[in-house]
């Protein structure tokens, strides 16, 4: 009897949650506002000298699992970095002192693989409803360039940045409906660093094996969903 309760309750919830299972895909372009930050000693000078208008492309996928709520993900090519400048005096045992400085426009492309969770109001006017999102995303580099070079002193310059990354996400937007199937949206995202992209380059350079560069920037996302 027990187990006949039970089968009837997984049936139920799966009939429950195949209703509401449903797959929007769509194409995105996000255009982003792109910049860097530091963990570093003050000595350093570590400075954000510009934030870059970087692009970001790709394919979306929203997952309903309720009315309201969908696991949220795609596969984007995003370009990301902004220009920086750092200037250090170190004091060499001889007593002689050596400047280490430099202003580097970095300009790092990732695929990005979005891992997040969308919640949406219901219409707040005419076939029109608003979307939070929250989450994080998976990045691997294929490429880099610094200062617009692929290669500076023999070396190829997309070596200086780990290949993998991991961001925060936070964003919001709205959707508008056209006809049965297709969604228009618009939105602005927060794209918060959390691992460090530097391989080395700056620990090596200036000697200290503390220093972290990490990328952020605000993307303006728009896209059609089908």
């Amino acid at each position: 009897m027990q187990m006949k309760k039970l089968t009837l309750l997984l049936l139920f919830l799966c009939f429950g949650y195949g209703a509401f299972a449903q797959v929007e895909i769509g194409l995105m372009i996000s255009p982003t506002i792109s910049s860097n930050r530091f963990i570093a000693d003050d000595k350093y000078n570590f400075d954000n000298e510009n934030s870059n208008l970087r692009l970001g492309v790709g394919v979306i996928a929203d997952y309903f699992f309720a009315q309201n709520y969908a696991f949220s993900t795609g596969l984007l090519y995003r370009s990301k970095g902004g220009e920086i400048t750092y200037n250090y005096t170190r004091e060499n045992t001889d007593g002689s002192t050596t400047v280490l400085s430099g202003k580097d426009d970095i300009a790092i492309q990732y695929l990005e693989l979005p891992v997040t969770l969308k919640l949406f109001t219901n219409e707040i006017a005419p076939s029109t409803i608003l979307y939070f999102q929250v989450g994080g995303s998976l990045n691997t580099k294929v490429a880099g360039k610094v200062n617009d070079k692929k290669i500076i002193d023999g070396e190829k310059t997309a070596k200086r940045f780990n290949v993998f990354e991991a961001d925060v996400l936070l964003g919001g937007g709205t959707e508008f409906q056209f006809g049965e199937s297709t969604k228009l949206f618009a939105g602005l995202t927060y794209h918060r660093g959390l691992s460090n992209i530097d391989n080395g380059y700056y620990e090596d350079r200036l000697g200290d094996d503390n220093i972290s560069l990490k990328n952020s920037g605000v993307s303006i996302d728009f896209g059609v969903k089908f």
